[in-house]
């Protein structure tokens, strides 16, 4: 027996594909903007780093997530007022003990979390180490630090660009 074909198969078929069709151009259009955010996290990342040059750190502060986890050596800070009673120290003195700047930044392809790296220079310029933070977007376009942890550099470090 054959199946027969009617117009409101027909009808209920194309809705369907219709119905598909725009689920997936919305699926397609609400993809985050990576090299936007990508940017937006670049910029992020110098603020934070400039509060330590200015020796602002309230402003150090305000990019610290609530959950912050910040590896200090051994110790751990673990939130946002832990990590800022533990950085407090670096803010105190006239120069600023060290300074960060990104070399590079990628985003998690939903757009919520971000990796950033860059050298950690010596007052007098001379890289000593490599920061790695975890950014979380909290709000559209508020990007906040919920982890760091630096290392000891590499070879590639110490060469340079």
């Amino acid at each position: 027996m054959k199946p027969r074909s009617t117009p409101r198969l027909a009808e209920a078929a194309l809705r369907t594909l219709t119905a598909c069709l725009a689920l997936a151009s919305l699926s397609a259009s609400a993809q985050p903007d990576l090299a936007a955010l990508q940017k937006q996290v670049f910029e992020a990342e110098r603020a934070f780093a400039r509060s330590m040059a200015e020796r602002r750190h309230e402003d150090f502060v305000r990019h610290l997530s609530e959950h912050a986890i910040f590896f200090n050596g051994a110790q751990v800070l673990r939130g946002k007022a832990a990590v800022a009673a533990g950085w407090k120290a670096f803010y105190d003195t006239p120069q600023a003990p060290f300074s960060w700047d990104p070399d590079v930044v990628e985003v998690v392809a939903d757009g919520q979390l971000a990796h950033s790296t860059g050298i950690v220079r010596d007052p007098a310029g001379k890289p000593i180490a490599r920061f790695n933070s975890v950014w979380r977007q909290e709000a559209p376009g508020v990007w906040r630090v919920v982890i760091d942890k630096g290392q000891p550099l590499t070879e590639a470090d110490r060469r340079g660009p």
